[in-house]
């Protein structure tokens, strides 16, 4: 695979980030596609970092893999100088850093990073690949993000619970889908809350969870 083969791979996809009046949601589907060609139906695209700090991928899966190493070590080094990790922020400014010195040879990846801080509160922040960032209430990036948001725009209240949150994810998800071939297979849908932590939820669990009323 030449340099110009994986910059395209894995470019095809859908992640999602929201804030909810208790939380924050992540979510992501699962293909990884090279141009017309489906590379794998089972990619990881949304990862814990810590009990409270997730990201969500898209992207070069070296790319992005490597971003993945550098907030994880950065992480760790955090917690054994602070003796807490870090904060949905921190990590945001970390990596829009990273992002921004390496601009000349950028990492080719689109990432979403969400989690919950100290004051109990969500936070989600979309970055791009030369360290642009911006806190949202809601976002989405890939290939079918403009389909999601659509939905995400719509549906989207401040009060939204993360009960409710995981239901709207799985459905921009789905939606997205339908419309953008680059998106498909499984949905992964992760929470994190100050009480119980990153929860993920894939396969029955996602069904029993969207199911819920």
């Amino acid at each position: 695979m030449d340099e110009k083969d994986m910059k395209r791979y894995m470019k095809g996809t859908t992640t999602v980030g929201i804030v909810c009046s208790d939380g924050v949601v992540v979510g992501a589907d699962s293909r990884a596609t090279m141009d017309t060609f489906i590379a794998s139906t089972e990619a990881r695209k949304v990862w814990s970092i810590d009990s409270n700090l997730a990201m969500t991928i898209a992207g070069a899966v070296g790319d992005a893999q490597e971003i993945i190493r550098i907030l994880k070590i950065q992480n760790e080094i955090y917690k054994m100088n602070e003796s807490r990790p870090m904060s949905p922020k921190s990590a945001a400014t970390l990596l829009s850093i990273i992002l921004q010195e390496n601009k000349m040879m950028p990492f080719y990846v689109q990432l979403i990073v969400a989690g919950v801080d100290d004051d109990n509160k969500g936070y989600v922040y979309n970055l791009d690949a030369l360290g642009g960032f911006t806190e949202e209430k809601f976002t989405s990036t890939g290939s079918g993000s403009l389909t999601a948001l659509g939905y995400l725009e719509e549906t989207y209240k401040p009060t939204l619970t993360i009960k409710d949150g995981i239901k709207v994810a799985a459905r921009a998800l789905s939606i997205a889908m339908r419309r953008d071939s680059a998106t498909g297979n499984n949905i992964t849908v992760a929470s994190i809350t100050k009480a119980n932590g990153y929860v993920e939820y894939t396969g029955k669990e996602l069904e029993k969870a969207t199911a819920q009323k």
